[in-house]
């Protein structure tokens, strides 16, 4: 498991062993993220169309299994509109992929459930503040039918699936994260008081508009991964020959849809939206120099170095037109931003120092558990 010794050494075992825990759950969930992004820019996430939860552990076992799962694919609106050329072995390297997909989501929703129920058998999680961690268990197995739901609205009449659908998936997959992250910090620093006059300081509230508008701009990709509409412009920073084309919103009516639903819209939003966040985290970084040795400082220098990298990363997959390897480290980047986020929230809300954490004076377990 994922491990941060330096920063929790004195804490006992049981303590370690739980935050190791909860930190392997937001790796995994940062690999799922990048792992969904491959398939669906390998369109892969289609080629199969059924969602069996346990018989789906063993893939098509000889030639026969495979033809059945050839053909039922052979009914898709993919297959019928997008590969029709596709031979039984093109079938096959699509299916691996999306296997591949579905058999790491099933191996990390074991990974939350069983030592989950081994931490609460044997005491070192207390039952009646177990709610937290059970809520992360649940949310991993809505997530799983939340990825079918998407999936299903690509197998109905067009060879894609619902841009909403995605986006509202990869919501959820940050939410998760947010979760385990916030408890894995709450256990490693304590958590914030809520009675700190951190709270009240510019910076906190700023860092929560940031994070708001991050999230904004992380669901845009979202409906531009949906939409294909990193395919509207290979030009940047003009679209069509214009800063601001005409009739963006005059593509679909009511006028306000085009925001959500037109490629070309969705796309102008998404590229300049993402200033708008790398202004934030200006503003956060200039309020935190006071204390250029501060952790929050730091932090905030880094929401402003990975806001630049993501808008660079932008800005050379619209020149190259998307290419593979570019457009996931786009994805992956706006992920470890968003966990710069989470963990930048978390300190400027007031939470005890390092060294407060580390005396003997340190909250037991059962004062960890209380403030979750």
């Amino acid at each position: 498991m994922v491990s941060l010794p330096g920063v929790y050494a004195m804490t006992n075992s049981s303590d370690r062993t739980i935050t190791n825990w909860l930190l392997t759950v937001c790796v995994l969930i940062v690999v799922m993220v990048a792992f969904g992004g491959y398939v669906r820019l390998t369109r892969s996430g289609l080629s199969i169309v059924e969602w069996n939860p346990v018989s789906g552990v063993v893939p098509p076992l000889g030639e026969e299994a495979w033809q059945t799962e050839f053909a039922k694919y052979q009914q898709t609106p993919e297959y019928q509109k997008v590969n029709q050329h596709f031979a039984l072995a093109d079938y096959k390297r699509i299916f691996y992929v999306e296997y591949i997909h579905r058999l790491i989501a099933r191996i990390a929703g074991l990974l939350v459930v069983i030592p989950l129920f081994v931490y609460v058998l044997r005491g070192q999680i207390l039952w009646r503040n177990s709610l937290p961690y059970w809520l992360i268990a649940g949310l991993f197995g809505f997530q799983g039918f939340l990825g079918w739901y998407m999936v299903s609205s690509g197998l109905e009449n067009r060879p894609a699936v619902s841009h909403f659908r995605l986006t509202i998936h990869l919501l959820m997959a940050l939410f998760l994260l947010y979760l385990s992250l916030w408890m894995a910090l709450n256990r490693i620093y304590g958590a914030p008081s809520h009675s700190t006059n951190s709270r009240k300081m510019p910076a906190y509230g700023w860092m929560w508009l940031v994070m708001g508008v991050l999230v904004v701009q992380i669901a845009y990709g979202g409906l531009v991964a949906g939409l294909k509409a990193g395919h509207a412009s290979n030009t940047w920073p003009l679209m069509f020959g214009y800063l601001i084309p005409p009739d963006l919103l005059s593509f679909v009516q009511p006028w306000w849809k085009n925001f959500i639903e037109t490629a070309t819209t969705v796309h102008f939003m998404h590229r300049w939206f993402a200033f708008a966040v790398l202004a934030g985290a200006l503003v956060v970084w200039a309020q935190t120099r006071t204390r250029p040795e501060n952790a929050t400082h730091r932090a905030s220098g880094w929401l402003v170095a990975l806001s630049s990298l993501q808008i660079l990363l932008g800005i050379s997959v619209v020149w190259f037109s998307v290419p593979l390897w570019l457009a996931l480290l786009h994805q992956t980047t706006a992920v470890l931003l968003f966990i710069n986020a989470v963990y930048l929230i978390h300190r400027l809300a007031g939470a005890p120092s390092l060294a407060a954490q580390t005396t003997p004076n340190r909250p037991t377990e059962r004062a960890v558990h209380a403030s979750l």
